[in-house]
């Protein structure tokens, strides 16, 4: 596939680093282990300014022949309503618990509702249907890492302490959306006031205090750390990984999926975790780099 480009900018942050009120004591998730609030020290990085894009991510398997898992497996969950009727009549298979997740055949990074769907109008949009392993490929493949979850939330955070997105405490401050989230009744209506009922690109919206854009919403970011729901008891404080093996990986930010009566996990100190094989139409990731590197 050699899809006609689109201009996006290859920015990163300045140097980010210090120490900063990491966590939250928001109990709605007590299972995800937001708290308690500590201080933590972070060494200086430098963070990409939006998360990997399909167009970035075709660099990657143009040039080294990469097959994700999702290719590999010959599946991955989408969305039910970002499918055609005919295609969620023809696979009657759900998730018992979310039966909006659809497992389609032949859904992966290029054809994200599998196919005949397409990527082109959509080559500044985040690559999504990754998983944490092929988040790691790429990153050899570019010399760059994944954040640690400590790196995403000071990043994400702007400078702004302890508020509750990256922006401000407001959710629409003077009804401004900032964000790509799920807007009228999970998961029957999208009104998508926020101009959005997938994905947006990569540099949609106002970006945060540090020039980031959306640290909150779109899809989740896949970060270093193995998933503790004990992380700000167990980790150091200063820069702090949980590297002992677990079942999951942990994931930032939520998506365009995330509504406050479901899943109000786009705050900044919200945090969620799946497999590392996982792959979903919500899925992606961003990178980190040392700040002396030029990229």
């Amino acid at each position: 596939m050699e899809p006609s480009r689109t201009s996006i900018p290859r920015r990163w942050s300045a140097p980010i680093g210090g120490s900063f009120a990491m966590g939250s004591n928001d109990r709605r998730f007590p299972a995800d282990g937001e708290g308690p609030v500590r201080r933590v020290t972070v060494s200086e990085f430098a963070i990409a300014c939006h998360a990997v894009s399909n167009i970035q991510f075709g660099d990657f398997v143009r040039a080294t022949g990469y097959t994700t898992d999702a290719e590999r497996y010959g599946w991955s969950f989408v969305f039910e309503a970002l499918l055609p009727e005919d295609t969620r009549r023809a696979i009657g298979s759900r998730v018992a618990d979310t039966p909006w997740w659809v497992p389609v055949p032949h859904a992966w990074w290029a054809q994200p509702e599998g196919p005949p769907s397409t990527i082109l109008d959509r080559l500044d949009h985040p690559v999504v249907h990754v998983s944490w392993n092929d988040a790691m490929a790429y990153c050899q493949w570019s010399g760059t890492r994944l954040p640690s979850e400590a790196e995403w939330e000071i990043a994400a955070r702007g400078g702004l302490e302890q508020a509750n997105y990256p922006w401000g405490n407001e959710l629409t401050p003077a009804g401004e959306h900032r964000c790509n989230i799920w807007q009228g009744r999970f998961p029957d209506h999208n009104s998508a006031e926020d101009g959005h009922f997938g994905t947006a690109p990569v540099h949609a919206f106002k970006p945060n205090g540090y020039g980031l854009h959306n640290m909150a919403g779109n899809v989740w970011e896949w970060c270093q750390d193995y998933f503790a729901p004990d992380y700000h008891r167990i980790t150091a404080a200063t820069d702090p990984r949980q590297a002992t093996p677990a079942a999951s990986r942990s994931l930032r930010g939520g998506s365009f999926l995330c509504h406050e009566s479901y899943c109000n996990r786009y705050r900044v100190a919200a945090r969620s975790a799946n497999s590392q094989h996982s792959a979903s139409s919500n899925i992606g990731f961003r990178v980190v780099k040392a700040p002396s590197n030029d990229l």
